[in-house]
């Protein structure tokens, strides 16, 4: 069901000293620039900055998840919730048609998945 990368998402206590930390690493400044969210277009994939409290989780694995992307978000947490995975993220809506939602796996293991719209691979000439 997955059809490749498209989105890892970093969280940081600070969202506006990552944003500035990450934007002269890429030397990019972002596309999507929201005190909820921070997303850059890098060679084509979405590298993401979430805000996230300190003490919000003790499992650094809840400060990083990359996205697969797939055809149907709502068709994939189904099918991935019937092998035995159990909800991380129940899917939502964040805007401009694009879902997305995450599981945690028999193994501990967090796989997002998304729906987007927009999202079209780089060609041979954007690499």
């Amino acid at each position: 069901m997955f059809q490749g990368l498209r989105t890892v998402i970093y969280t940081v206590s600070d969202i506006k000293k990552a944003k500035a930390w990450y934007s002269a690493f890429l030397g990019i400044e972002p596309y999507f620039d929201q005190p909820f969210y921070v997303g850059y277009n890098v060679g084509g994939y979405e590298l993401g900055l979430q805000p996230q409290e300190a003490e919000a989780t003790g499992n650094k694995a809840d400060g990083h998840l990359a996205y697969w992307g797939v055809e149907d978000a709502d068709a994939t947490a189904r099918h991935l919730l019937e092998l035995g995975a159990r909800e991380h993220s129940a899917v939502q809506d964040v805007g401009d048609d694009i879902r997305l939602g995450s599981v945690v796996d028999p193994f501990g293991n967090i796989l997002g998945f998304i729906k987007n719209p927009h999202f079209s691979l780089p060609t041979a000439s954007q690499t």
